[in-house]
Parts: structure tokens; C-alpha cells; sequence
């Protein structure tokens, strides 16, 4: 047993040391696969000018002005500045002009609405969709989805489809959606008198109600314009257990059944979706962005940010029969960007946090700016959402954040663009070679939790971990010399997004690696010892963060040829790298992280817990939903 004696262990070091030695020259295998986009646009975008961002403020009394102002078109361009776009740099901290020998580029026009004409309506075909409105609440999101309604109205007939998200997650938002929903219909009364006593044009609204899951269900006879008949249907959503949400089949499916009718009898066809995730249909979205750019249909999102470069984040549900098990349960809610740009690592396996992008789900994002639409960017707070910094800031500062709008161009042409940029695909590369989720490289998630109580069976374990953590060293010591060879080109990238997910992976990097170390020492330490728990419930330990460094002994430093001095160098050197991205990046989702992260202990140990064995039972593992 290798707690009662200690040849074992230094064998097993010196082993492994051997082992990490020869895995020094380990190359990583880069995998550049990408997920086939069936269809791709033909349109090739860049970066809009002239976007803005507007906050808009809670307001649950409705409105007696209603100042319209323009909403979105549908346009071939992302914006309306169709010459090359130049980087959206702060040029007192620009690196990219640095060399002496960069020319001048040629500003594209820039047309932003002044303040005096912000509250005109100045009509369709004015101002492309929005990439973001944030809102404080839905309250505020309706007061403007009014305006919107009445912009249309003024020219045309109107037809109003809502798609509601019939997920678990979205239960108690629909609630809030129904108690608010009077707003728009009193508002648009106040209108049409407005309208009618100022001899103006003002055409009719008529609205119908559906909700999706895995299929799309309407849930009233035939589009109504009366508001009982409206909140009625949005009483009538059941949950979909399906645990799908196919967010842009249904607005497919809109689209074939009331479009070519609005056409017909010259309405305009609006549609306006509620949902809290990313849409698991994400793969047709450039053939819907084509449908609603041919029948002129905007979309518009009421929706919550992507999680900061990473797929997924998880909410909390707990079970209402005894004993009440509590569950974390993933659910897809980003990235901001056509692929990740960060790290999905944390340095023991997947990521588990909820860290705001500051923006919309790329998908969602793209589809509403391409169709004319806007994407209304939800801050409430969200109570079932968890994770590590779920608390922490969700808004950013806006002037800042302008530098680093995703790049929303098809999926396809996203790709072509960064492979012919070395900085950038090489940023990529390390991304998918670290990447712990099935698929990719599954070996790099190292056991953080439930380890036997038992000395043999911890023991066990311990040793396949061990071979794990030892493996992954090798593969981040690999990264971060890639890395380091890109290092030169840092200084020529345009973009603050890409030197500011360089910037903020270097450090990741350097301060996983003293991580992973710790923990050798920290499963070596705990065989020795042996400890016993202090709770006799306890039946399970857990590894933890702390703030102190194990320091190895005399032992494990002549067989790892890594002393004390060595661990604080690292550690130093990851913390400089860390403090970096927040001076460099301030006011972002990469200096947030950074922080985040530097606070987060350096030093590993285990501590006992509790783990009730009714989780394992099939029983109840039936009886959580599918969000």
C-alpha cells in the first residue's frame, strides 16, 4: 500500500519524471477539421462601420411619445461602409503602428445618426439591423419592438410571429414576456391615434403566437389582432421535453408558412423570438439568413449573452421530490464568434463557468443584423444560471467593447480568412489541441472530483491520473511554444480581439502548468500521508485550489529536477502575464477573466465531501429535464 511505504512513490516519480522527460519532445497533433457548412453565402461581408449600441432602460409604464426611430433593413452589406473597413484600434495604444514602415490606410465612410436625428423616424432602408440593443428587462425590450412595429406600419400592413422557446429554462421569462406583452398593443393604440389625427397612414397588425422545442407548434387559430386572444395563446406554452431547441428551423418554417401569404397580400412579415440558448440547428443558419433576405423578413432575438469563447455554461435545477437532489445541467449558450477564440481548457478539463461574452450568440447575432433585425441583449439577472463568475460583471464598457465586435462574417469565409493569417490560425491550433471535449482530446480531463475514500483504491486512481496530468504538461509545454514562435507577430494583428486572446491563453498556459505540477505533488503527498476525514459522512475527496504552494521534498526535486524557487519563478511569471491582459485589455471580457483567474489558487490540496450515491441511481437521474 503505498500510503505505509514510500519506495513506491519515489519510484513512481522517478518514473514519470522519465516520462515527462521524453514527452518533451512530444509534437501536438493539430487538428484543423472544421465542421462542414452545408450552404454558404455568396455575399462577402465585413465589419460594419457604423453599428451602434444603444442601453435601453427599464420602463414598465407605457409610453405616450411615441418617437420612432429607424430600425433595421435588409442589406448586402453588414453595414453601410462598402470600402475596406480599417481596425477599430485606440490609437494611443495601438501596436499595429508601431512599425515605421506601416502606410496609411483610407478611412471608409462613417455614418452615425446625431443626436437630433436619433428620435426621427427616418424609415426603412436607412441603418442596417442592429448587432445589440441591451436592455435591462423585457419591460424595455417591448417599448422598442413597438417602435419597430410602428415603423413598418406606417408603410404597410404588418404580420407579427412570435417564436417562444418552450424549454425548461425559459419558464420563468415567459411569465415576465406575458405581463408585459399589453405594452406594445396600448402603445400602438396611442399611435394610431397619433397617426389618425396628424392624417398620417397607419396600417393594420395582426399577430400569431407559436413555441418550439424540436418542432414548432402554433398555438392560435389564425394570426388576431386582439391582445386576450394573444395572451391567451402565450398561456397555453407547454414545456418541451425534448431538451431541443431548434431555434433556426423554426424561423425556416415561418417563413414557408406565413411568407409567400404576407407577400401576397402586401404584408410584412416580422418575426420576434425569445429564447436563452444558442439553437442546436445552428449548421442552416447562412439558408435562412438567404430565406429572410429574399421575403424581407427582419428577425428579431430577445435573448441572453454567449458565454465569453466558450459553447456552453450550466444551470441549476434542483428535484421537488425528496431528497431534493440539486443538479447542474449544460445547456448551449454561445460563443460570440463563428468559432471559439479562447481557451475551452481550464487546466484539469472542460471549462465550467459562465463568464458574459458582452455580446449575442454569433448565430443569433448574424441573422438578426443580415435580415434587419435586432438582437436584444437581456442584463437581468439570471438566477439559475451557475458556474465560476456567475456573479461577477455582465456589462461592459461599451466604448471599449466597440474594438472588439466579433467579426460576424459566414462561417466558411471566417475560416478562409484565418487560415491565411499565421498569428491567428496558430492562436486556433492551440485551441483545438487543448481542447478536453469529446472529439478533440478527451485524455486532458484530469479527475477533479469524486476520489475514493479507500487508501488502495485512491491509490489507484491516483496513478492513472498521475500518467494524465503528466501527459497534459507535455501538450501545454508544446502550446506554449508555439506560442512563444508567434510571438513576433503580435505587433502586425489589427485586431485587439486576436492579440487579446493571445495575450490571455499565454497566461492560461503558463499558470495550468504550474497547476498540473501541483497537483502531482498534491496525489503524492495524500497517498503518503493518508489522511482521514474529519466528517464521518465524508466519503469522497475532492481536489481544491489553494493559495499556498506545496513545496516538494528533497526526493521529488532530485527526481523532477524542479525546486521551490523554480515553482514561484512560474508562478510569478503567469501572474506578470495575467496582470498584462488586464492593462492591455481593461474594460473587457479577457481583463475580467484574467483577474478571475489570478485569484484563483495556485496550489492544489484535496478536502473531503459528501456525495449522496442516490445521483449515480438511475432512478433519479430519470427525473431531471432536459433543458
Amino acid at each position: 500500500m503505498l500510503g505505509k511505504s514510500a519506495p513506491p512513490v519515489i519510484i513512481s516519480i522517478v518514473v514519470h519524471a522519465a516520462l515527462l522527460g521524453a514527452m518533451a519532445f512530444y509534437k501536438l497533433q493539430m487538428n484543423n477539421d472544421q465542421d462542414v457548412v452545408a450552404v454558404e453565402t455568396v455575399i462577402a461581408d465585413e465589419r460594419a462601420q457604423q453599428e451602434f449600441e444603444q442601453d435601453l432602460t427599464t420602463e414598465m409604464k407605457v409610453s405616450e411619445n411615441m418617437s420612432v426611430q429607424s430600425g433595421g433593413m435588409v442589406t448586402t452589406n453588414l453595414g453601410a461602409a462598402a470600402a475596406q473597413p480599417t481596425s477599430q484600434t485606440k490609437i494611443e495604444t495601438s501596436e499595429a503602428i508601431q512599425d515605421p514602415e506601416i502606410t496609411v490606410t483610407t478611412i471608409a465612410d462613417i455614418s452615425i445618426p446625431g443626436l437630433g436625428e436619433i428620435a426621427l423616424d427616418l424609415g426603412e432602408g436607412e441603418v442596417s439591423g442592429e448587432v445589440g440593443a441591451r436592455v435591462e428587462g423585457y419591460g424595455a425590450a417591448m417599448h422598442r419592438i413597438t417602435q419597430e412595429l410602428t415603423r413598418m406600419m406606417k408603410k404597410e400592413p404588418v404580420m407579427a410571429v412570435w417564436l417562444f422557446d418552450a424549454s425548461n429554462s425559459l419558464k420563468d421569462d415567459r411569465k415576465e414576456i406575458s405581463d408585459n406583452f399589453h405594452k406594445i398593443y396600448e402603445e400602438l393604440n396611442i399611435a394610431k391615434e397619433q397617426a389618425t389625427s396628424k392624417k398620417m397612414r397607419y396600417a393594420a397588425l395582426e399577430t400569431m403566437i407559436c413555441s418550439y422545442g424540436e418542432g414548432i407548434k402554433k398555438l392560435m387559430p389564425k394570426p388576431s389582432g386582439e391582445l386576450e386572444d394573444i395572451r391567451k395563446a402565450i398561456g397555453l406554452i407547454k414545456e418541451d421535453e425534448s431538451g431541443k431547441e431548434n431555434t433556426f428551423s423554426s424561423i425556416s418554417a415561418v417563413i414557408d408558412e406565413y411568407g409567400a401569404a404576407a407577400a401576397r397580400s402586401k404584408r410584412k412579415l416580422a418575426i420576434i423570438v425569445l429564447t436563452d440558448e444558442t439553437g442546436d440547428d445552428e449548421g442552416i443558419l447562412e439558408e435562412v439568413i438567404a430565406k429572410t433576405e429574399r421575403s424581407g423578413s427582419p428577425v428579431y432575438f430577445l435573448g441572453r449573452e454567449a458565454i465569453f469563447g466558450y459553447p456552453y455554461t450550466r444551470v441549476s435545477w434542483t428535484d421537488p421530490e425528496p431528497p431534493n437532489l440539486h443538479h447542474w445541467i449544460r445547456v448551449d449558450r454561445g460563443p460570440e464568434t463563428a468559432f471559439p477564440e479562447c481557451l475551452q481548457y481550464d487546466g484539469f478539463g472542460g471549462r465550467w463557468d459562465s463568464a458574459s461574452s458582452g455580446f449575442g450568440p454569433y448565430g443569433q447575432v448574424r441573422l438578426a443584423k443580415k435580415s434587419g433585425g435586432i438582437f436584444f441583449l437581456l442584463n437581468s439577472k439570471e438566477a439559475n444560471l451557475i458556474g465560476s463568475m456567475t456573479n461577477m460583471q455582465r456589462k461592459f464598457d461599451d466604448l471599449a467593447m466597440k474594438e472588439y465586435e466579433p467579426l460576424l462574417l459566414a462561417r466558411r469565409e471566417y475560416e478562409s480568412s484565418r487560415a491565411k493569417n499565421e498569428f491567428r490560425q496558430t492562436i486556433w491550433q492551440v485551441i483545438v489541441a487543448m481542447n478536453p471535449h469529446s472529439g478533440f482530446d478527451p485524455q486532458l480531463n484530469i479527475r477533479r472530483q469524486h476520489y475514493p475514500m479507500e487508501p488502495e483504491a485512491f491509490e489507484q486512481e491516483a496513478g492513472a491520473q498521475f500518467a494524465k496530468t503528466v501527459r497534459a504538461m507535455a501538450k501545454i509545454k508544446e502550446a506554449v511554444k508555439r506560442l512563444d514562435g508567434i510571438k513576433k507577430l503580435r505587433a502586425e494583428e489589427r485586431e485587439p480581439r486576436w492579440r487579446a486572446a493571445y495575450d490571455l491563453a499565454y497566461a492560461q498556459l503558463l499558470s495550468y502548468r504550474v497547476r498540473q505540477f501541483q497537483l502531482l505533488l498534491a496525489l503524492d503527498k495524500h497517498a503518503k500521508e493518508d489522511p482521514k476525514p474529519k466528517d464521518p459522512k465524508a466519503n469522497e475527496w475532492n481536489v481544491r485550489h489553494i493559495g499556498q504552494l506545496l513545496a516538494p521534498d528533497e526526493k521529488q526535486i532530485k527526481a523532477t529536477k524542479v525546486d521551490t524557487a523554480q515553482l514561484e519563478q512560474e508562478r510569478t511569471q503567469a501572474v506578470a502575464m495575467y496582470n498584462q491582459v488586464i492593462k492591455e485589455h481593461p474594460g473587457t471580457p479577457w481583463a475580467q477573466r484574467a483577474q478571475a483567474e489570478k485569484t484563483w489558487g495556485f496550489g492544489i490540496d484535496f478536502t473531503e465531501r459528501f456525495w449522496d450515491p442516490k445521483y449515480n441511481d438511475p432512478k433519479f437521474q430519470a427525473r431531471v429535464p432536459k433543458f
